[in-house]
């Protein structure tokens, strides 16, 4: 790597990766919630992840490449770990799986979130205002999603889980 639009580009293509990682395991952890608004949450956040992967895909396509070279080791981490502790694990009670479902989701979101401000943030350096603005509703909609994930679980998830 050379120049700051070649590390634009890597990183780019390595959130691509990250998303597409999370959103299938997000997908598979809105299968395995029980409380409805947090299902709904779940597939909203699939959606946008969705959303997401499309624009970066555009965008790494305007640079004359395609998605896909990189393959995310961070997030590949993340999602064993959400598998094994909200999927595979073992739980006596519905409302202690949902509270682990948030707890790995908002892992994944805090890398996303991570990635996305790098990403906006070369862009921004690089003149790219387009492509910064894109990045930027994306960030704010995975943070969006992150507080959401935090109102579920203080809102009742989290009590129903101690009880």
């Amino acid at each position: 790597m050379d120049t700051l639009k070649d590390l634009y580009l890597d990183q780019l293509d390595d959130l691509y990766s990250a998303c597409k990682q999370s959103r299938d395991v997000t997908i598979e952890l809105e299968k395995a919630a029980t409380n409805a608004d947090l299902k709904e949450a779940l597939h909203k956040g699939h959606n946008g992840i969705s959303a997401g992967m499309d624009v970066m895909a555009g965008l790494i396509r305007e640079h004359g490449k395609e998605p896909g070279d990189e393959h995310c080791k961070g997030m590949e981490g993340l999602v064993k770990e959400a598998r094994a502790h909200a999927l595979e694990e073992t739980f006596g009670d519905d409302d202690v799986r949902d509270a682990m479902i948030i707890t790995q989701y908002q892992r994944m979101a805090h890398y996303a979130i991570a990635g996305y401000g790098c990403v906006k943030a070369f862009a921004e350096r690089l003149g790219l205002d387009e492509a910064a603005q894109h990045l930027d509703k994306h960030l704010s909609n995975t943070y969006d999603g992150d507080e959401k994930m935090t109102d579920l679980a203080k809102g009742g998830i989290n009590k129903a889980a101690a009880a």
